[in-house]
């Protein structure tokens, strides 16, 4: 995408983490922005924090799993903004549990956001991004959708999902002028761990986990000035932190070797 100002982008999960990061730095480029989040109060202060660049930005309460509010979601921002040009769908969330501790409606709750929340972006909005002369759809993929990690059945099964309903999205919208882009992020300090549901013996490692993220991981404004970057030069795929590109790498030369690293961190660092 060759310029962003005057650009509408579209950012669900933004009522903090990446999400909130992305907000800040689209409108650093000249982005007017369309926030949406189930947070409201976290919404709120996003939409404070933006308003003082002044930038246009509308707010959106909005359950990314629910095909109707997503509907109403896209037709709002074409009534608000006229246009969309970027849509980021940022919204996620985590269960921390093996899958016999874990119910099916824990399951289905990772399911709704983190795969029909994608589904419902890209549908809903492709009619409004394909007016555009350039448009891009971004799509929050993980390094969890690159390996099989203990604890996370349900992230991983909805994150490589997300990964290969972007790279099919991509082909399929090859020769119009959108272009997907699926970001696989490793560690990133957001609230993910904080508001992730744990379940049987992950509860006693709870406070470890949440530790070990504000203590290790990438802050949400490196990670997200990394993927608007990517939807500045059309990229595909991206690779935000060294430990994504170095489990990118080793899985292709040791594909059982980077679960197995991640399994032995867990029962070290966190058990």
């Amino acid at each position: 995408m060759e310029r962003f100002f005057d650009r509408v982008a579209v950012v669900t999960g933004s009522g903090s983490g990446i999400g909130r990061a992305l907000a800040h730095s689209l409108a650093a480029r000249g982005c007017n922005l369309a926030l949406a989040d189930i947070d409201a109060d976290g919404l709120a202060e996003t939409a404070r924090q933006v308003e003082a660049t002044g930038r246009r930005v509308t707010t959106h309460e909005v359950d990314v799993s629910d095909r109707a509010r997503m509907e109403a979601f896209a037709q709002q921002v074409e009534q608000a903004h006229g246009r969309a040009d970027i849509l980021i769908n940022n919204a996620g969330v985590t269960v921390s549990a093996t899958l016999e501790e874990q119910s099916l409606d824990d399951f289905a709750w990772v399911v709704g956001v983190n795969l029909w929340g994608v589904v419902h972006g890209c549908k809903m909005f492709l009619p409004l991004l394909r007016r555009q002369d350039e448009a891009s759809i971004v799509n929050l993929s993980s390094m969890f959708g690159l390996i099989g990690v203990p604890r996370q059945t349900s992230y991983c099964a909805t994150k490589f999902a997300v990964r290969g309903f972007s790279e099919a999205l991509a082909v399929e919208l090859a020769k119009t002028s959108v272009r997907v882009m699926s970001v696989h992020p490793g560690g990133i300090r957001t609230n993910i761990a904080k508001s992730a549901r744990y379940r049987g013996d992950s509860v006693r490692t709870r406070d470890k986990t949440v530790a070990f993220f504000e203590r290790r991981a990438m802050s949400p404004r490196r990670a997200a000035e990394q993927i608007v970057d990517g939807i500045a030069q059309g990229s595909e795929r991206l690779l935000v932190t060294r430990e994504a590109q170095v489990t990118d790498m080793l899985k292709r030369v040791w594909p059982e070797l980077p679960s197995r690293w991640l399994a032995w961190v867990q029962d070290r660092v966190l058990g």
